[in-house]
């Protein structure tokens, strides 16, 4: 599924059938999305691979920034699938084929710091923070003073 198809509000109708207006800097989307609409969208890696979808937005509530994607991976039909905690700035997106890519191939999400459904780590923690950023070769974004 991708944003497109969760706009229960219209905000990406004026540019569905005008692709030169997505590089505009005129209304929402690809500049400002709404994060409802991006919850359930694909990821994909560079090689064309599905690596899941996003579940859940994590906003910092100190910052206002966004700062990760909660990706579900693996398993079948929800069983025996994982979550793992994606820095924002390790997904990029494909305005074009509407959906997410990120530059891991699927051995190495399988490495990833992940958990499960009913086990959520300390995001807060700054050396659970460091190592997902380490992982993803991203930095932490800067909170304001």
């Amino acid at each position: 599924m991708n944003y497109e198809n969760r706009d229960s509000m219209g905000m990406y109708r004026p540019f569905q059938n005008n692709p030169a207006a997505l590089s505009s800097e005129d209304g929402p989307g690809p500049h400002l999305m709404g994060a409802e609409t991006l919850i359930g969208n694909n990821v994909f890696n560079h090689e064309g691979l599905n690596l899941g979808d996003i579940k859940e937005i994590m906003l910092d509530m100190r910052s206002g920034g966004v700062s990760y994607a909660v990706l579900e991976f693996g398993g079948f039909l929800g069983l025996g699938s994982k979550l793992f905690a994606v820095p924002w700035g390790a997904l990029t997106l494909d305005t074009v084929a509407k959906r997410f890519v990120m530059n891991v191939s699927k051995e190495q999400l399988e490495n990833a710091p992940g958990f499960e459904k009913d086990d959520w780590p300390d995001m807060a923690d700054p050396m659970w923070e460091q190592s997902v950023h380490d992982f993803y070769g991203t930095k932490p974004y800067q909170r304001p003073l």
